[in-house]
């Protein structure tokens, strides 16, 4: 990596097969790169029971407060048929003004821009007056065991703090500058198990189907909504994902039906008051009865996700204000602060400090042919670098 040429910097990324949860040598090249410059790099191994162990790092400039972290990954999901992509995945091609390959927005791309971003600054300042930080997972993509709430944790307790963190997750849906990331829904899944009777289709009277009783169950979780959204977020939305009886036989009513559901829900909720609302109306549809007369209420269970996300906002001026200036000084755009779109590492890191997100447009990501402008690369660089000088100052004047 060259440090302070972003192009550069995400070539070398690129060029390491990091599929998740293969370390493929992009840890190391961050790690011989931030090393150069200065960082003390610790790298560590995450483990669980049924799932892969998975190499992670953590690097830190400086030792004193202020202490600002950036976060994000260098896993990348698999390329997909490597014969559909006009440029190799792994090669790191410029063509047409545009640097191809698997990672390029999501996310080498932000942490190459990081990385040159704090070389300039130490060119031109030198050491921050504070720490920086840079928390690196490769789990990212893949289960999210043994990536960022592991790192987290096992920095913690070696007495790392943090003030504030920026996760380089790509946040713009059309050009740089649109969109700052400031807090996400929460998302809470489940598998809804209806019970019925085997039996001949001919014969429905000796057979109870429970398909029927399913979908009364799922519709009663669609309507009515849960909410008509906040000042700060969209309304909460469940959409039901599989329904599967699993079977074969066309002349068959089988005994159990299953439909599995997520729901991305806003402040008016937590997942267990989510949980509430949710088999409040499960036992409501369920004791109408079937949509068969004379029948027995429906009988259901539901088993939950070990690990539901949990909504959150970042109120923090130092951090928002900071970002946005530097957006606006380098592209004359006021971005937009937003809580749309899926989860990311950022529901981990909220527990420690105050967090927010912005990076790369994500047009491409996980695409065949994903690719960024070399213009954007630049770009990014000089907004996170007006960001760290800004961010040093907003937090020392608070």
């Amino acid at each position: 990596m060259a440090t302070t040429d972003p192009v550069e910097n995400l070539q070398a990324l690129i060029r390491c097969r990091s599929v998740t949860p293969t370390e493929g040598g992009a840890l190391s090249t961050l790690e011989s790169a931030l090393t150069s410059l200065g960082f003390r790099v610790e790298r560590m191994v995450a483990t669980a029971e049924g799932t892969p162990d998975v190499e992670n790092l953590y690097a830190r400039l400086g030792t004193e407060g202020p202490h600002l972290m950036f976060a994000g990954h260098t896993d990348v999901v698999p390329p997909g048929d490597e014969a559909s992509w006009s440029h190799p995945p792994f090669a790191a091609e410029i063509a047409d003004g545009m640097l191809y390959g698997r990672g390029a927005v999501d996310m080498k791309g932000g942490i190459a821009c990081f990385v040159a971003a704090v070389a300039r600054h130490l060119e031109k300042h030198g050491a921050p007056r504070g720490s920086i930080s840079l928390l690196i997972t490769g789990d990212e993509e893949g289960p999210a065991v043994n990536g960022t709430e592991k790192l987290l944790t096992w920095a913690a307790e070696k007495g790392e703090t943090w003030d504030a963190c920026l996760v380089g997750e790509p946040t713009n849906p059309d050009a740089l500058g649109d969109m700052i990331k400031i807090g996400r829904r929460g998302s809470l899944s489940g598998k809804i198990t209806v019970h019925g009777v085997q039996g001949h289709a001919a014969y429905p009277h000796l057979a109870d189907n429970p398909l029927r009783g399913l979908l009364q169950l799922t519709h009663a979780l669609m309507d009515p909504p849960f909410d008509h959204g906040t000042d700060d977020f969209q309304p909460s939305n469940l959409e039901v994902t599989t329904i599967d009886a699993g079977n074969p036989a066309v002349n068959v009513i089988l005994a159990k039906a299953t439909a599995a559901f997520n729901i991305r829900f806003n402040d008016s909720w937590t997942a267990d008051s989510l949980k509430m609302e949710i088999i409040r109306r499960l036992d409501l549809a369920a004791a109408e009865g079937a949509l068969r007369p004379g029948r027995s209420p429906v009988r259901y269970d539901i088993a939950w996700s070990e690990r539901p996300s949990h909504v959150f906002l970042t109120r923090n001026n130092a951090l928002t204000a900071s970002l946005s200036e530097a957006i606006e000084t380098v592209t004359g755009q006021t971005p937009i602060l937003s809580t749309t779109g899926g989860t990311s590492d950022a529901r981990f890191i909220k527990d420690y400090c105050p967090v927010v997100e912005f990076g790369l447009v994500g047009q491409t990501m996980h695409m065949v042919d994903e690719r960024v402008a070399v213009a954007d690369l630049e770009t990014l660089t000089q907004i996170y670098g007006g960001f760290i000088a800004k961010w040093f100052d907003h937090a020392r004047a608070e």
